[in-house]
């Protein structure tokens, strides 16, 4: 006879799939509504031109202008971008200029020679120029040189090449000069140990003999980005601080330009709206002198004005240093505070007013914050991810969450590939309002690149990992839909700088939840969604008095073996085909296969499967494998008997 199988919503990864009973234990691309599981919206490619950003994008951050303009900052391995009315614009902060350049031309080649003695420039580094002298006879204009980005190529001590637009004209080669502007450098693509002489442990090797192994660990090439009013505040992790003002002019116009005033060596920036202070966290003691740099110690600004950071008895300028800890990690604005994470503890910073302008206060212990971007505010509550293992909220009170993935996320024993603890500083978290969803994102072991999702739904409780990858994430609010990057190690970025290659890999640009399939300048791929539950065994239901009915009483002690003739799908959403599997194995140490005939395409008008299944463990699969389908699925009805005990 018919009876339901109901599931409990979420994954379960901390049992075994026989003791998995009545839960779901796996899946990809799938999400929990009121209950039931479902494949998650698709995603589409941004910016008409379906341009590609050079480099891994680390960071986003929406805002607007007073004219009600909105911009996306997004920040990369290579440089600081803006997304705008459809497009990107380049606003990366040049660093020191170097004068004295002269180039060299040759008639009928884009390649042009730029000689300076000791430029100090590396391949893949993107420069533009100033003050130009064109190449006498070349056809170039002074333009062809001031706007446009060039990559440094097949550089050496005292030259290197750059790449025009087009071939230098004449017959002869020219020469001109020029100084060099340089991109800031943001950082290393990847997270990686650090090399080379003076960075192992003391005593380890041979003196001035350069090490090959190392614990120490290069962080990646990070922003942290907030606005103040229609000003984009940017900061280079351990680097500088720049402002780009939305109200003064288009973004083609200015790029980002160093902050007054304020500390050169910061790990983060935090603006904090509510009192309008700037904070840099991890940052001098002495502002201009890097050598100070202390990862625990906190600088603000005056209220109203981001370029005094000197405490006066006439400003609201401070410092303070926080006690419990290595250094700052990370920061997040709540509705009324400043969340601080160090690598082991929680502070919360209040405004208080004069005269002393914050307060602070630890609220928490032993639950660090694993990266700078691993922390997310919604709704009253901040969300992070640990660096000792486990996720945590603060709501007034720090408090440690219940994950039935945790082994998933954070265990590497066995073949199991949880976190990279060596990419920690990856890892990346937004919220998803649509769907009351805490995304973490995180490079599994043995991974340079994020490859994995670890989802919270704090609604219904729940999670639920993926294999969707996305380096940053923000949430919809500004924009209707959230916007998310994607990072490819070998594509060719589709920017417009000249001579680009793929040293660095390009992002990939996305709005979220639209559709049902992924949508790129490559064409419309499938998301192939599916989920599948724990083990199910059967007992021989009894009568009142004693005696065996026949009728199959689901969640058994696995004494009998089950005959399973049909099932009846049970689809509130069904947009084309879906396939169902029911697997079978007769113990927990069996390869479960497909029943015989499956696995089944079920379509709209699916009323019953019939099938032919017998095991002691029955476990059930739903999955999608074509483009425009989606589903939402409801209760399985399973028409299964005992079958004997052997």
């Amino acid at each position: 006879m018919l009876q339901k199988l109901n599931f409990k919503p979420g994954f379960d990864k901390m049992v075994t799939e026989s003791g998995a009973e009545s839960r779901w234990i796996d899946g990809d691309f799938v999400r929990f509504r009121y209950g039931l599981p479902e494949k998650i919206g698709g995603w589409s490619q941004l910016t008409n031109s379906n341009n590609t950003l050079p480099g891994a994008a680390r960071a986003q951050h929406a805002f607007a202008a007073i004219n009600g303009e909105k911009y996306v900052a997004i920040g990369t391995s290579q440089g600081l971008f803006l997304y705008y009315s459809g497009e990107f614009f380049d606003i990366s902060p040049l660093a020191t200029a170097i004068t004295g350049a002269t180039f060299d031309a040759t008639s009928g080649s884009p390649t042009v020679t730029v000689n300076k003695t000791a430029h100090g420039l590396l391949n893949g580094r993107y420069v533009t120029f100033s003050s130009v002298t064109v190449p006498s006879g070349s056809g170039y204009a002074i333009s062809d040189f001031t706007d446009n980005t060039f990559e440094v190529l097949n550089k050496t001590a005292n030259t290197f090449q750059i790449t025009m637009p087009t071939n230098s004209a004449g017959s002869t080669s020219a020469t001109g000069s020029a100084t060099i502007d340089p991109y800031e450098i943001v950082g290393p693509t990847f997270q990686t140990a650090g090399l080379g002489w003076g960075t192992d442990t003391w005593g380890s090797s041979t003196w001035g003999t350069a090490s090959a192994t190392s614990d120490v660990v290069l962080d990646p090439g990070l922003w942290s980005l907030d606005n103040f009013g229609q000003i984009l505040v940017a900061t280079i992790h351990n680097g500088k601080t720049f402002t780009w003002n939305a109200g003064a002019g288009t973004p083609r116009a200015n790029r980002a330009a160093i902050m007054s005033g304020a500390p050169t060596k910061t790990r983060l920036t935090q603006v904090s709206d509510r009192d309008r202070h700037v904070f840099h966290f991890g940052t001098e003691t002495t502002i201009g002198d890097i050598t100070t740099q202390d990862p625990m110690f906190i600088r603000f600004s005056d209220q109203e004005n981001f370029n005094v950071y000197q405490p006066t008895a006439t400003n609201t300028a401070g410092t303070f240093r926080l006690d419990k800890g290595n250094e700052i990690i990370g920061a997040v604005s709540g509705k009324d505070y400043t969340l601080v994470l160090t690598d082991t503890s929680a502070y919360v910073i209040q405004f208080v007013g004069p005269p002393f302008t914050f307060s602070v206060r630890q609220v928490g212990t032993n639950c660090g914050l694993i990266g700078q971007n691993a922390l997310s505010y919604s709704n009253g509550i901040v969300f992070w991810m640990s660096g000792e293992g486990g996720f945590f909220a603060y709501d007034g009170t720090v408090k440690s969450i219940p994950c039935e993935v945790e082994d998933f996320v954070f265990s590497t024993t066995g073949d199991n590939l949880g976190i990279n603890q060596s990419s920690n500083q990856l890892v990346y978290a937004e919220h998803n309002t649509l769907y009351n969803e805490i995304n973490w994102f995180y490079a599994e072991f043995g991974s340079q690149q994020i490859n994995r999702g670890v989802v919270y739904n704090y609604a219904e409780r729940v999670w639920t990992t993926s294999s969707l990858a996305r380096t940053s994430y923000i949430d919809q609010g500004l924009f209707d839909l959230p916007y998310a990057t994607e990072y490819n190690s070998t594509s060719l970025p589709n920017f417009p700088i000249q001579g680009i290659t793929a040293t660095y890999g390009a992002s990939i640009y996305y709005a979220h939840e639209t559709g049902t399939d992924q949508v790129n300048s490559s064409g419309t791929t499938s998301i192939d969604a599916f989920i599948q539950s724990g083990d199910y065994d059967i007992a021989s239901r009894s009568s009142a008095l004693g005696t065996q009915t026949g009728v199959a009483d689901f969640r058994g002690d696995g004494e009998y073996i089950m005959s399973v003739k049909r099932f009846i799908p049970d689809f509130q959403v069904l947009e084309g085909n879906s396939k169902i599997t029911i697997l079978i194995n007769n113990y927990p140490t069996d390869t479960a296969v497909s029943s015989p005939l499956g696995p089944f395409t079920v379509t709209s008008s699916t009323d019953k499967i019939d099938t032919r299944a017998r095991g002691r463990l029955v476990a059930l699969k739903i999955e999608n494998d074509a483009v425009g389908e989606t589903w939402r699925y409801g209760t399985l009805r399973l028409d299964a008997k005992p079958d004997g005990r052997r």
